[in-house]
Protein backbone atom coordinates (compact mmCIF):
# COMPACT_ATOMS: atom_id res chain seq x y z
CA UNK A 1 0.00 0.00 0.00
CA UNK A 2 1.09 3.30 -0.60
CA UNK A 3 1.84 5.81 1.84
CA UNK A 4 2.59 9.91 1.46
CA UNK A 5 5.44 11.70 2.72
CA UNK A 6 4.75 13.81 5.71
CA UNK A 7 5.74 16.92 3.42
CA UNK A 8 3.11 15.37 0.95
CA UNK A 9 0.20 15.57 4.09
CA UNK A 10 1.91 18.73 5.25
CA UNK A 11 1.23 20.31 1.25
CA UNK A 12 -2.28 18.25 1.16
CA UNK A 13 -3.22 20.10 4.47
CA UNK A 14 -1.81 23.61 3.92
CA UNK A 15 -3.56 26.49 2.37
CA UNK A 16 -3.51 30.12 1.77
CA UNK A 17 -4.00 32.72 4.38
CA UNK A 18 -7.26 33.96 3.85
CA UNK A 19 -7.86 36.93 6.45
CA UNK A 20 -5.78 39.37 9.14
CA UNK A 21 -6.77 39.18 13.00
CA UNK A 22 -4.93 40.96 15.51
CA UNK A 23 -2.34 38.11 16.59
CA UNK A 24 -1.64 37.33 12.94
CA UNK A 25 -0.85 40.62 12.07
CA UNK A 26 1.28 41.09 15.01
CA UNK A 27 3.14 38.21 14.36
CA UNK A 28 4.11 39.20 10.69
CA UNK A 29 5.10 42.51 12.27
CA UNK A 30 7.05 40.70 14.32
CA UNK A 31 9.10 37.97 12.40
CA UNK A 32 7.45 37.08 9.56
CA UNK A 33 9.19 33.65 9.62
CA UNK A 34 7.03 33.07 12.27
CA UNK A 35 3.85 33.69 10.93
CA UNK A 36 4.66 31.35 8.27
CA UNK A 37 5.15 28.86 11.08
CA UNK A 38 1.48 29.45 13.04
CA UNK A 39 -0.20 29.86 9.68
CA UNK A 40 0.80 27.76 7.08
CA UNK A 41 2.80 25.01 8.57
CA UNK A 42 0.83 25.12 11.90
CA UNK A 43 3.78 23.81 13.78
CA UNK A 44 2.87 23.16 17.42
CA UNK A 45 3.71 24.80 20.54
CA UNK A 46 3.77 23.79 23.93
CA UNK A 47 1.16 25.32 26.25
CA UNK A 48 2.54 28.70 28.80
CA UNK A 49 1.70 29.32 32.24
CA UNK A 50 1.40 32.85 31.14
CA UNK A 51 -0.90 32.68 28.36
CA UNK A 52 -2.67 29.64 30.11
CA UNK A 53 -3.47 31.87 33.22
CA UNK A 54 -4.52 34.78 30.92
CA UNK A 55 -6.72 32.16 29.16
CA UNK A 56 -8.33 30.94 32.62
CA UNK A 57 -8.74 34.52 34.40
CA UNK A 58 -10.77 35.38 31.00
CA UNK A 59 -12.86 32.49 31.42
CA UNK A 60 -13.70 33.46 34.97
CA UNK A 61 -14.72 37.55 33.62
CA UNK A 62 -17.32 36.22 31.24
CA UNK A 63 -18.83 33.72 33.27
CA UNK A 64 -19.20 36.26 35.90
CA UNK A 65 -21.80 38.36 33.77
CA UNK A 66 -24.25 35.26 34.13
CA UNK A 67 -24.80 36.15 37.26
CA UNK A 68 -27.17 38.74 38.51
CA UNK A 69 -25.84 42.17 38.66
CA UNK A 70 -25.87 42.06 42.62
CA UNK A 71 -23.83 38.97 42.33
CA UNK A 72 -21.29 39.48 40.73
CA UNK A 73 -18.51 39.99 43.52
CA UNK A 74 -15.09 39.04 43.82
CA UNK A 75 -15.80 36.26 46.08
CA UNK A 76 -18.08 34.55 43.67
CA UNK A 77 -15.54 35.50 40.89
CA UNK A 78 -12.54 33.56 42.62
CA UNK A 79 -14.58 30.91 43.15
CA UNK A 80 -15.32 30.90 39.68
CA UNK A 81 -11.84 29.68 38.92
CA UNK A 82 -11.32 26.37 40.05
CA UNK A 83 -14.19 25.03 37.72
CA UNK A 84 -13.40 27.06 34.96
CA UNK A 85 -9.93 25.60 35.06
CA UNK A 86 -11.95 22.03 35.09
CA UNK A 87 -13.23 22.97 31.92
CA UNK A 88 -10.60 24.79 30.54
CA UNK A 89 -8.63 21.06 30.70
CA UNK A 90 -11.60 19.00 29.34
CA UNK A 91 -11.26 21.25 26.55
CA UNK A 92 -7.64 20.97 25.89
CA UNK A 93 -6.08 17.99 27.13
CA UNK A 94 -2.59 19.33 26.23
CA UNK A 95 -2.56 21.31 29.42
CA UNK A 96 -2.10 18.72 31.25
CA UNK A 97 1.80 18.70 30.65
CA UNK A 98 1.65 22.34 32.18
CA UNK A 99 1.92 20.54 35.55
CA UNK A 100 3.25 17.11 34.54
CA UNK A 101 5.93 17.16 36.68
CA UNK A 102 4.20 19.10 40.20
CA UNK A 103 3.70 15.89 41.99
CA UNK A 104 2.56 17.72 45.19
CA UNK A 105 0.27 20.13 43.23
CA UNK A 106 2.67 22.79 44.67
CA UNK A 107 3.14 25.18 41.93
CA UNK A 108 -0.41 24.41 40.44
CA UNK A 109 -1.30 25.70 43.43
CA UNK A 110 0.39 28.88 43.30
CA UNK A 111 -0.51 28.74 39.74
CA UNK A 112 -4.51 29.32 40.57
CA UNK A 113 -3.65 31.83 43.72
CA UNK A 114 -1.89 33.87 41.17
CA UNK A 115 -5.42 33.76 38.62
CA UNK A 116 -7.38 34.75 41.56
CA UNK A 117 -5.51 37.40 42.58
CA UNK A 118 -5.95 38.75 38.80
CA UNK A 119 -9.88 38.15 38.94
CA UNK A 120 -10.14 40.27 42.58
CA UNK A 121 -7.62 43.22 41.24
CA UNK A 122 -10.74 43.68 38.45
CA UNK A 123 -12.74 44.93 40.75
CA UNK A 124 -10.80 47.91 41.74
CA UNK A 125 -10.28 49.01 37.96
CA UNK A 126 -14.31 48.56 36.81
CA UNK A 127 -17.48 47.61 38.85
CA UNK A 128 -19.41 44.33 37.31
CA UNK A 129 -22.18 45.51 39.15
CA UNK A 130 -23.19 48.52 36.79
CA UNK A 131 -21.80 47.00 33.87
CA UNK A 132 -24.38 44.63 31.23
CA UNK A 133 -22.45 43.60 28.42
CA UNK A 134 -24.09 44.22 25.43
CA UNK A 135 -21.88 41.28 23.95
CA UNK A 136 -18.70 38.73 25.24
CA UNK A 137 -16.29 37.05 23.51
CA UNK A 138 -17.52 38.71 20.55
CA UNK A 139 -16.78 36.88 17.01
CA UNK A 140 -16.16 39.90 14.61
CA UNK A 141 -15.51 39.94 10.73
CA UNK A 142 -15.53 42.37 8.49
CA UNK A 143 -14.41 42.42 4.35
CA UNK A 144 -12.71 45.37 3.16
CA UNK A 145 -13.10 46.74 0.26
CA UNK A 146 -10.00 45.43 -1.00
CA UNK A 147 -10.95 41.87 -0.23
CA UNK A 148 -9.17 41.52 2.62
CA UNK A 149 -10.73 39.90 5.78
CA UNK A 150 -10.33 40.97 8.91
CA UNK A 151 -11.72 39.16 11.58
CA UNK A 152 -11.23 39.07 15.50
CA UNK A 153 -12.70 37.82 18.86
CA UNK A 154 -13.54 41.20 21.33
CA UNK A 155 -13.62 40.03 25.08
CA UNK A 156 -16.42 42.59 25.79
CA UNK A 157 -18.51 45.44 23.73
CA UNK A 158 -20.39 48.04 26.36
CA UNK A 159 -23.49 50.08 24.65
CA UNK A 160 -24.35 53.07 26.61
CA UNK A 161 -28.27 53.82 26.66
CA UNK A 162 -27.35 56.96 23.95
CA UNK A 163 -25.97 54.27 21.30
CA UNK A 164 -22.18 54.55 21.83
CA UNK A 165 -20.28 51.76 21.77
CA UNK A 166 -17.05 50.58 23.95
CA UNK A 167 -14.91 48.17 23.07
CA UNK A 168 -13.22 46.91 26.13
CA UNK A 169 -9.75 44.35 26.33
CA UNK A 170 -8.45 42.23 29.25
CA UNK A 171 -4.96 41.91 29.83
CA UNK A 172 -3.49 39.47 32.23
CA UNK A 173 0.26 41.43 32.17
CA UNK A 174 1.48 44.70 33.34
CA UNK A 175 0.53 48.09 30.89
CA UNK A 176 3.28 49.06 28.49
CA UNK A 177 5.30 51.96 29.38
CA UNK A 178 4.05 55.40 27.22
CA UNK A 179 6.14 55.23 24.41
CA UNK A 180 4.80 51.62 23.83
CA UNK A 181 1.52 52.59 24.11
CA UNK A 182 0.75 52.99 20.74
CA UNK A 183 1.82 49.26 20.03
CA UNK A 184 -0.19 48.14 22.54
CA UNK A 185 -3.48 50.01 20.86
CA UNK A 186 -3.01 48.37 17.67
CA UNK A 187 -4.99 45.33 18.72
CA UNK A 188 -7.85 47.84 19.73
CA UNK A 189 -7.93 50.06 16.90
CA UNK A 190 -7.60 46.79 14.64
CA UNK A 191 -11.15 45.94 16.41
CA UNK A 192 -12.37 49.50 16.18
CA UNK A 193 -11.98 49.31 12.42
CA UNK A 194 -13.98 46.00 11.88
CA UNK A 195 -16.65 47.08 13.88
CA UNK A 196 -16.96 50.72 12.40
CA UNK A 197 -16.88 48.93 8.87
CA UNK A 198 -19.21 45.88 9.66
CA UNK A 199 -21.52 47.96 11.26
CA UNK A 200 -21.12 51.57 10.18
CA UNK A 201 -20.34 52.66 13.57
CA UNK A 202 -16.97 54.16 15.09
CA UNK A 203 -16.70 53.15 18.62
CA UNK A 204 -16.96 55.82 20.97
CA UNK A 205 -13.99 54.17 23.16
CA UNK A 206 -11.33 51.43 23.08
CA UNK A 207 -10.30 50.58 26.95
CA UNK A 208 -7.42 48.34 27.69
CA UNK A 209 -7.40 46.62 31.43
CA UNK A 210 -4.21 45.62 32.72
CA UNK A 211 -5.29 43.56 35.78
CA UNK A 212 -1.12 43.15 36.34
CA UNK A 213 -0.27 46.44 36.64
CA UNK A 214 -4.26 47.86 37.81
CA UNK A 215 -4.17 50.00 34.76
CA UNK A 216 -6.38 51.33 32.22
CA UNK A 217 -5.90 52.70 28.98
CA UNK A 218 -8.36 54.52 27.38
CA UNK A 219 -8.40 55.75 23.82
CA UNK A 220 -11.01 57.89 21.69
CA UNK A 221 -10.83 56.78 18.11
CA UNK A 222 -11.30 59.24 15.34
CA UNK A 223 -11.46 58.24 11.70
CA UNK A 224 -8.53 59.33 10.32
CA UNK A 225 -6.79 57.15 12.89
CA UNK A 226 -8.93 54.53 11.30
CA UNK A 227 -8.20 54.85 8.07
CA UNK A 228 -4.50 54.96 8.47
CA UNK A 229 -4.85 51.50 10.43
CA UNK A 230 -6.95 50.31 7.38
CA UNK A 231 -3.80 51.81 5.10
CA UNK A 232 -1.23 50.33 7.08
CA UNK A 233 -3.18 46.72 7.08
CA UNK A 234 -3.79 46.61 3.53
CA UNK A 235 0.23 47.23 2.83
CA UNK A 236 1.03 44.15 5.58
CA UNK A 237 -1.11 41.98 3.57
CA UNK A 238 -0.04 42.82 0.25
CA UNK A 239 3.49 41.77 2.00
CA UNK A 240 1.80 38.46 3.27
CA UNK A 241 0.80 37.82 0.18
CA UNK A 242 4.06 38.26 -1.39
CA UNK A 243 5.39 35.93 0.84
CA UNK A 244 3.31 33.41 0.62
CA UNK A 245 3.85 33.26 -3.06
CA UNK A 246 7.18 33.34 -3.25
CA UNK A 247 7.51 31.24 -0.12
CA UNK A 248 10.11 33.46 0.79
CA UNK A 249 9.70 34.33 4.75
CA UNK A 250 12.71 35.90 6.56
CA UNK A 251 13.00 35.70 10.22
CA UNK A 252 13.59 38.85 12.30
CA UNK A 253 15.38 38.48 14.78
CA UNK A 254 14.45 40.26 18.65
CA UNK A 255 14.83 39.85 21.99
CA UNK A 256 11.40 37.65 22.05
CA UNK A 257 13.70 34.75 19.83
CA UNK A 258 14.20 33.74 23.52
CA UNK A 259 10.64 32.33 23.66
CA UNK A 260 9.73 31.04 20.32
CA UNK A 261 9.33 27.54 20.27
CA UNK A 262 10.06 27.38 16.84
CA UNK A 263 13.92 27.93 17.61
CA UNK A 264 15.13 23.73 16.16
CA UNK A 265 13.79 24.56 12.94
CA UNK A 266 14.88 28.76 12.58
CA UNK A 267 18.06 29.29 10.35
CA UNK A 268 18.86 31.95 13.08
CA UNK A 269 19.47 29.25 15.78
CA UNK A 270 21.03 26.81 13.03
CA UNK A 271 17.49 24.87 12.31
CA UNK A 272 15.74 24.73 9.13
CA UNK A 273 12.35 25.25 8.25
CA UNK A 274 10.20 22.05 6.92
CA UNK A 275 9.37 22.40 3.12
CA UNK A 276 6.85 24.97 1.89
CA UNK A 277 3.85 23.26 2.05
CA UNK A 278 2.59 25.87 -0.80
CA UNK A 279 3.31 25.99 -4.65
CA UNK A 280 5.70 29.30 -5.20
CA UNK A 281 5.69 31.45 -7.81
CA UNK A 282 8.16 30.74 -11.00
CA UNK A 283 11.45 33.31 -10.05
CA UNK A 284 11.46 34.22 -13.20
CA UNK A 285 7.83 35.68 -12.80
CA UNK A 286 8.64 37.35 -9.39
CA UNK A 287 11.57 38.94 -10.72
CA UNK A 288 9.07 40.54 -13.79
CA UNK A 289 6.39 41.28 -10.77
CA UNK A 290 9.28 43.16 -9.12
CA UNK A 291 10.37 45.31 -11.73
CA UNK A 292 7.04 46.24 -12.40
CA UNK A 293 6.17 47.28 -8.74
CA UNK A 294 9.59 49.54 -8.96
CA UNK A 295 9.71 53.15 -9.52
CA UNK A 296 9.37 54.38 -12.97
Amino acid sequence: METRTDAAVASAAAVRPDSLSPSRASDFMQCPLLYRFRVIDKLPEKPSEAATRGTLVHAVLERLFDAPAAERTAPRAKALVPGQWDRLREARPELAELFADDAEGERLTRWLADAERLVERWFTLEDPTRLEPAERELFVQAELESGLKLRGIIDRVDVAPTGEVRIVDYKTGKAPRPEYTEGALFQMKFYALVVWRLKGLLPRRLQLVYLGSGDVITYDPEPADLERVERKLLALWEAIVAATESGDWRPRPTKLCGWCDHQAVCPEFGGTPPPYPLPVRAPASAVGEQGRMGPG
